[in-house]
């Protein structure tokens, strides 16, 4: 009986798991731009990539639909959305607030593989200043972000955040390659940033940790806008 029910839990764990693999694979890809705003994505040629049926990949792109990501029109499909800095201001506005939060919401110290992984993404930031693109510096900021978020153990917080940052990534990467950013400084500025993170993890100071990731969504917000107009 034991044996059987602990069968079923692993067996669910593994279809969420893969159904949660599939999602943040589409995700990355939408905010990559491999799928641009307006393409349409085909539910029977994604699921036979991925290697399963049509429901469940159709609850895939319904988790999408439901962060923003896509869009379902009947009649039509299921499209990509756009994301435009104007549109999108008041989630933006919204990370701004809710990121400080971190810091003080179940705050989740580093252990030593955590500092290892940052320090990592510390190292190939240096090497991105002087030879990064912006699709690979996007994927990089991606990394940092999942990282960063381990930092509060308030799993709500977590969840509005992840759909925030996902819903608002493809703007930077829009504006990158449409070369109205300065790649150069974009890069050093966020270098520099995560040094302050490291330093900051090094005293204990995770409420700080939260204000360097405030002011970092702030300024690249202020960037944007400003070019923008």
């Amino acid at each position: 009986m034991t044996s059987s029910t602990a069968t079923s839990s692993d067996v669910a764990g593994s279809v969420r798991d893969r159904h949660d693999a599939m999602h943040a694979e589409i995700r990355r890809r939408i905010c990559l731009l491999d799928y641009p705003p307006g393409q349409r994505l085909s539910e029977v040629s994604l699921a036979e990539e991925f290697g399963t049926s049509r429901t469940p990949m159709r609850r895939v792109l319904a988790r999408l639909e439901d962060e923003g990501l896509v869009q379902s029109l009947h009649g039509v499909g299921t499209l990509v959305t756009d994301a435009d800095i104007a549109a999108l201001e008041q989630e933006y506005h919204l990370r701004l607030e809710l990121t400080e939060l971190t810091g003080r919401l179940d705050p989740v110290m580093p252990d030593g593989a955590f500092i290892t992984e940052l320090d990592r993404l510390i190292t190939r930031g240096a090497d991105m200043i002087e030879a990064g693109t912006p699709r690979e510096f996007t994927a990089f900021d991606m990394e940092v972000f999942q990282l960063l978020l381990q930092l509060t153990g308030n799993l709500p917080l977590r969840d509005v955040l992840e759909r925030l940052y996902y819903k608002t990534k493809r703007i930077w990467l829009t504006a990158a390659i449409e070369a109205q950013l300065d790649l150069h400084q974009e890069f050093r500025i966020f270098h520099h940033e995560l040094e302050a993170i490291r330093i900051a993890l090094q005293s204990g100071d995770l409420d700080a940790v939260a204000h360097i990731q405030r002011a970092h969504i702030s300024m690249s917000f202020q960037r944007l806008r400003k070019k923008r107009d």
